[in-house]
C-alpha cells in the first residue's frame, strides 16, 4: 500500500488533533473551578447584604489533590460563610466514606456544613453510618428540617429536604408528591427570606409555588456533556437534553441555582463540563 505524502499529512494532522483533544478532555474533568453568582433580593435582611454561600454538590467519592487539597484551598479562599453540600458526597458504586469524612472534617474548620442527601446517599446500606459520623463531627445534616442562620437579631431561613429516595413509603416514581408532602409540613408564610437545599433540580416547577426565595440543587451533572449554545445532553431524572441542567432559573420569584458538581458516577467522563464549586452572595435589591 502507498501513501502519499498529502495522505500521511492528513494522518499525521488527525493523530495530533485526537491527542489535543484527549488532552484536553482529561484536563477539563480534573480542572476544579469556581463559578460565582449574585442573587438580589429585597426580602433580605440588611444583616445578610453580602453574606456567601459556597456549594458542594456530587462530590461522589473525587479526590482533587491529595486528601481534596485543592477542594479546600478554593473554598478557604472564597472565605464563605456558611458552606452547603447538595447531596452525593458519597458514590454508592464504591462509598468511600473515609474520603467524604475527611473533607467534612477541614471543610467544617473553613465554615459552617449543611448537608442533604442525594440519591447515591440512598442506595447504600453505609448511609446511616454515614450520617452519624458526619453530625458527631458537627455537620448540620438536615432531614426534612428547617434551621436559621442569624446575624445579631436578623434571621434567614434554611430548608434541607431528603432525596426522594430516602423519604418513608417513597419510589422513584412519586418523587413529586413525596416533596409536596414534605414541603407543605416545612415551609413558612414568607416571614423569612428562605433557602432551600434539595438535590433534585427537576422539581422546580413544584418548589417555586412555595416561599421560597433561593434553591440550590445538583443531581444533573451539568447534563455531562454540553453543547455550546445547547446546554446539557443527559441528566438523570430528566433524560436527554434536559431543562434544568446547570446554572440560574428563575420562576414565580424563586430563584434556583444548579450546580455541574463535581464528580462523576455511573458515566466518568465529562465533556466541555468542567467541575465546579458555586458561591452564591446575596444583596439587597
Amino acid at each position: 500500500m502507498i501513501v502519499t505524502k498529502s495522505k500521511a499529512i492528513k494522518l499525521i494532522t488527525i493523530i495530533f488533533l485526537l491527542i489535543i483533544l484527549s488532552a484536553w478532555i482529561i484536563w477539563a474533568n480534573k480542572a476544579l473551578m469556581i463559578t460565582e453568582y449574585i442573587v438580589t433580593s429585597d426580602r433580605l435582611p440588611n444583616e445578610f447584604d453580602g453574606f456567601r454561600i459556597a456549594q458542594v454538590s456530587d462530590l461522589h467519592n473525587s479526590e482533587f489533590g491529595k486528601g481534596n487539597s485543592e477542594l479546600l484551598d478554593m473554598l478557604k479562599e472564597a472565605e464563605p460563610d456558611i458552606i452547603v453540600i447538595t447531596g452525593d458526597l458519597i458514590d454508592s458504586r464504591n462509598p468511600d466514606i473515609d474520603i467524604a469524612i475527611n473533607f467534612i472534617k477541614k471543610a467544617l474548620k473553613i465554615a459552617p456544613c449543611y448537608y442533604v442527601s442525594g440519591n447515591h446517599e440512598a442506595n447504600v446500606p453505609e448511609y446511616q453510618k454515614f450520617k452519624n459520623e458526619m453530625i458527631a463531627c458537627g455537620v448540620h445534616v438536615l432531614e426534612n428540617k428547617c434551621v436559621y442562620i442569624t446575624a445579631s437579631k436578623e434571621k434567614i431561613q434554611l430548608i434541607g429536604v431528603d432525596d426522594p429516595l430516602l423519604q418513608v413509603n417513597s419510589s422513584s416514581d412519586d418523587s413529586e408528591e413525596t416533596m409536596k408532602n414534605v414541603l407543605d409540613g416545612l415551609t413558612s408564610q414568607g416571614e423569612y427570606y428562605t433557602v432551600l437545599l434539595s438535590h433534585r433540580p427537576e422539581l422546580f416547577e413544584l418548589y417555586s409555588k412555595y416561599n421560597i426565595d433561593l434553591i440550590l440543587s445538583g443531581h444533573a451533572h451539568g447534563g455531562q456533556f454540553r453543547i455550546p449554545f445547547v446546554g446539557g445532553v443527559f441528566a438523570p431524572s430528566q433524560g436527554l437534553f434536559p431543562k434544568y441542567d446547570a446554572g440560574l432559573f428563575y420562576e414565580n420569584g424563586t430563584n434556583m441555582i444548579i450546580s455541574r458538581g463535581i464528580g462523576n458516577s455511573s458515566f466518568p467522563l465529562r465533556i466541555n463540563n468542567r467541575p465546579e464549586i458555586v458561591i452564591v452572595e446575596l444583596h439587597i435589591k
